[in-house]
């Protein structure tokens, strides 16, 4: 009689997913590869998971409790929207260039394009990065509400404005630019918001 089977660490499991997930995104990632990397047959990992897909949207849970939540901290977390975006937009580049790590971030680079198989996988990250947006145009709100930027404040566009800024760091993060001439773009990034300033 076959003993019971040896206990794994899930946490261990799914950072190793989340970090196939984000190196080679949902499609580039197989059920076979899963079991390679996770180190777990793939009855055990359906047992765990679920489906394929629940593990990555765990997956992408966890990037966004750590690495991927920078920004929903930055903005809780600083007293000005001016310091809580530069903070952002700092961390943003650290996050996609960090050594040791896959490059660019997770929920940008892992579904840009999916099969209509995979529909849904693309829709629950697309929702992910719209709610982004809402939250760094919140903080705009906010901003405006207590005076530290101007009443006329184009809250929205400006919000599109860092959103498409931080998308743009995870795909010139993934495609190798430095660190160091991304951190350069923060300056310039900024002016948009210095100006509606009070």
């Amino acid at each position: 009689m076959a003993g019971r089977p040896r206990e794994f660490d899930r946490e261990l499991a799914l950072a190793k997913a989340r970090d196939a997930f984000w190196s080679r995104g949902y499609e580039g990632v197989s059920m076979t590869d899963l079991v390679e990397t996770m180190g777990i047959a793939s009855a055990r990992i359906y047992a765990a998971f679920g489906s394929k897909e629940e593990l990555f949207r765990e997956a992408v849970e966890l990037y966004a409790a750590h690495e991927g939540g920078f920004a929903e901290r930055a903005m809780a977390q600083e007293p000005t929207a001016i310091r809580a975006m530069e903070r952002s937009l700092r961390e943003a580049i650290e996050n996609c260039t960090r050594k040791g790590r896959p490059a660019g971030c997770m929920v940008v680079s892992a579904a840009t394009n999916c099969t209509v198989a995979n529909a849904s996988v693309q829709a629950f990250l697309t929702d992910y990065r719209n709610r982004r947006t809402v939250v760094l145009e919140k903080r705009l709100k906010r901003a405006v509400a207590e005076g530290e930027l101007q009443a006329e404040t184009d809250v929205a566009g400006l919000a599109d404005h860092y959103a498409a800024i931080l998308i743009g760091y995870a795909v010139q993060g993934r495609d190798g630019v430095p660190r160091k001439r991304l951190l350069a773009t923060i300056p310039v990034a900024m002016q948009a918001l210095r100006l509606a300033a009070k």
